[in-house]
C-alpha cells in the first residue's frame, strides 16, 4: 500500500520517530525502540539484548559525559566516510565541551548477521535522531538525525561495536548531505 509516494510504513516510522522526539524533547531522556510489528529482526534475542545493551551503555556515558566510555561503543578499525576513531573522539569532546543533557533516540527496524565467525557482522538499520541543551542559551537543539542508516556492528571482546556504515565511501558527499557517524 503507497501513501502519496510513501509506503505507510515509512509513514509510520517518520509519525513514530515525531512522537518520540515530542515526548523527549524537554527531559533529554534516550530512548531505544525495536517496534513490535513490522520490523525485521533476523538475529537471536540474546544477539538484539547485546546490541540494545551496547546502545544503552552508550547512552549512559553520554549522559555522563565519559569520553572513553563512549569511544567504547566504537571498533578500533571505525571507519565512516573516512573519519576514524580518533576523528568520533574530537567530535564527542566537542559536544561535550559545548552540550549538556545530550541524548538520543534509536529506532531499529531491521537487524540481520552478515558472515560467519570472527568475520560476522550485524546490519542494523537505524532511524532516529541526537539532541542536547545549549551550555550558551540553554535551549534543546538539534545536532544530528538519520533515517534508515545502516550500522555495521562488529562483535569484539563480547561487546558490539561500531564498525561504520553500508556502501562505498564517496569520495565527495553530494550536495546538501551529511555524514551521520555519531549513532
Amino acid at each position: 500500500m503507497r501513501l502519496q509516494g510513501r509506503s505507510v510504513f515509512g509513514a509510520v516510522i517518520h509519525l513514530t520517530i515525531a512522537i518520540v522526539c515530542l515526548a523527549g524533547i524537554q527531559t533529554a531522556q534516550a530512548k531505544i525502540v525495536v517496534p513490535p510489528t513490522g520490523s525485521v529482526i533476523e538475529v537471536d534475542t540474546g544477539t538484539l539484548k547485546s546490541v540494545i545493551g551496547a546502545f544503552e551503555q552508550a547512552e549512559e556515558a553520554i549522559k555522563a559525559h565519559d569520553l572513553d566510555k563512549v569511544m567504547g561503543m566504537y571498533s578500533p578499525q571505525y571507519n565512516f566516510h573516512g573519519l576514524k576513531k580518533d576523528d568520533i573522539r574530537k567530535i564527542w569532546k566537542e559536544l561535550f565541551d559545548e552540550y549538556q543533557d545530550i541524548a538520543s533516540t534509536h529506532l531499529f527496524t531491521k537487524m540481520t548477521k552478515v558472515g560467519g565467525g570472527r568475520a560476522a557482522m550485524l546490519e542494523v538499520t537505524c532511524t532516529g535522531h541526537l539532541w542536547a541543551k545549549s551550555k550558551t542559551s540553554g535551549l534543546y537543539v538539534p545536532i544530528d538525525s538519520w533515517y534508515e542508516e545502516i550500522h555495521y556492528l562488529v562483535l569484539e571482546d563480547g561487546v558490539w561495536r561500531l564498525r561504520g556504515n553500508v556502501g562505498e565511501s564517496p569520495r565527495v558527499l553530494p550536495f546538501g548531505t551529511a555524514p551521520h557517524p555519531l549513532f
